[in-house]
């Protein structure tokens, strides 16, 4: 029997109901992809119609990523309207609605529910997704993480933390699933200016996120799309457990 193999495979797209998440959705359907948007907004049905639909390879599934049996049931659905899952961009998480919050008055409650969505999320959905991928003999599974994982976050000690975990999440699953012909990588973005970050934060903070660039412009959600289509692409086949900053050249590792 024929392995489907990485092109031919199902891509999924954690928090795509919109911004950033969304981008990479229309992205890979550009490309002619089947692909599941999911999201725990329940909008994500009525966006993928938007995006083409059905029709055209898309499904929109509501999933809470921080859920086990809200994951399982997610992916169950993936696969059996779109077929195995062969990219996952890990993308969902917790961070617009954040408040500013110093880390000594930071609640356990809202501690565990960054953890949940940031870090546990990850590791649920690539568990799952690995199944289909093992079936296709290739995958691809690219995290989200944050240039405010190398340097710190005002006021945002949770999410900073959570998003360094998801590169050594990134670094330790490649080497584990790197012989089933799976590579995991890290693309790390920086202040980017999706809708939800423009309307929370004033104008003074996202200037000065320009101005200490290399590349002294606002970075939009299009800006991060051509790195998360290479990981997931054939192309970087020879490429894994690496971390890739997207941010117009403020963080140089």
């Amino acid at each position: 029997m024929t392995k489907p193999g990485l092109a031919e495979g199902v891509v999924v797209v954690t928090g795509a109901a919109g911004g950033i998440g969304l981008a990479y959705a229309k992205a890979f359907a550009a490309q002619g992809r089947r692909v599941a948007l999911c999201d725990r907004a329940e909008r994500v049905a009525t966006v993928a119609e938007e995006v083409g639909g059905i029709a055209a390879g898309l499904l929109g599934v509501v999933m809470d990523v921080s859920d086990e049996a809200s994951v399982n049931a997610g992916f169950a659905r993936i696969e059996a309207e779109l077929g195995d899952v062969s990219v996952l961009v890990n993308n969902a998480a917790l961070f617009v609605d954040l408040p500013f919050t110093k880390w000594r008055d930071i609640d356990v409650a809202t501690w565990d529910r960054v953890m949940g969505v940031n870090l546990r999320g990850p590791f649920l959905c690539a568990r799952r997704a690995v199944d289909g991928m093992e079936r296709a003999g290739a995958g691809r599974i690219v995290n989200i993480s944050s240039t405010t994982a190398h340097v710190g976050g005002h006021q945002r000690l949770h999410y900073a933390a959570s998003k360094a975990g998801v590169i050594g999440f990134t670094r330790a699953l490649a080497r584990e699933v790197g012989g089933l012909g799976i590579t995991v990588n890290t693309v790390a973005p920086g202040s980017t200016q999706s809708e939800g970050v423009r309307a929370r934060y004033p104008a003074a903070v996202l200037e000065a996120a320009v101005a200490a660039r290399a590349i002294p412009r606002a970075a939009v959600p299009e800006d991060l799309v051509g790195t998360v289509l290479f990981l997931a692409s054939e192309a970087a086949s020879f490429v894994t457990g690496q971390t890739i900053v997207v941010d117009g050249g403020h963080v140089f590792l």
